[in-house]
């Protein structure tokens, strides 16, 4: 029998990306960001989530696409890692997808060196970038953003 897996699809600057339903918390409308100084360049800054401190990550960044204000009608969707709880800014959230664990295309096929992406969804929509948010972060942002949320 096939495995089944859901993802949450979201789109940043007109492109769809998925993560894994199993590490998304829970998705809630854009509030105010207050600038962490010291953070990584992809961290927007920090939000407080029912007195939880979360950094606000931007995937617009990550990937060096163009930058754009933030919208009130933008969404955070707060998901976690093994390490850490962090949200990602999303223009809009598609919702839940399943897929048979056969329509994801590993990355090394496609993309060589990306190391944010766990794979590629095929849709009748097109291609979806799955985000790995536990390599989001390299060693040296992790350790920053560390700092930078003692600071806080």
């Amino acid at each position: 029998m096939d495995t089944l897996i859901r993802f949450v699809l979201l789109t940043v600057d007109g492109l769809t990306y998925a993560l894994p339903l199993e590490v998304v918390d829970r998705i809630i409308r854009m509030v105010e960001i207050v600038p962490l100084p010291g953070a990584p360049s992809v961290v927007e800054g920090v939000v407080n989530i029912q007195g939880e401190i979360v950094p606000i990550v931007s995937i617009r960044k990550r990937f060096g696409l163009a930058n754009r204000p933030l919208e009130v009608s933008d969404s955070l969707v707060v998901a976690h890692t093994r390490t850490r709880r962090l949200a990602i800014i999303a223009e809009s959230v598609l919702g839940v997808v399943e897929r048979l664990a056969d329509a994801i295309v590993s990355t090394s096929s496609i993309f060589h060196g990306v190391q944010h992406l766990d794979g590629v969804l095929r849709t009748s929509d097109g291609l979806v970038l799955i985000q790995d948010l536990g390599k989001f972060f390299s060693s040296e942002e992790e350790q920053s953003l560390d700092l930078a949320m003692e600071r806080e």
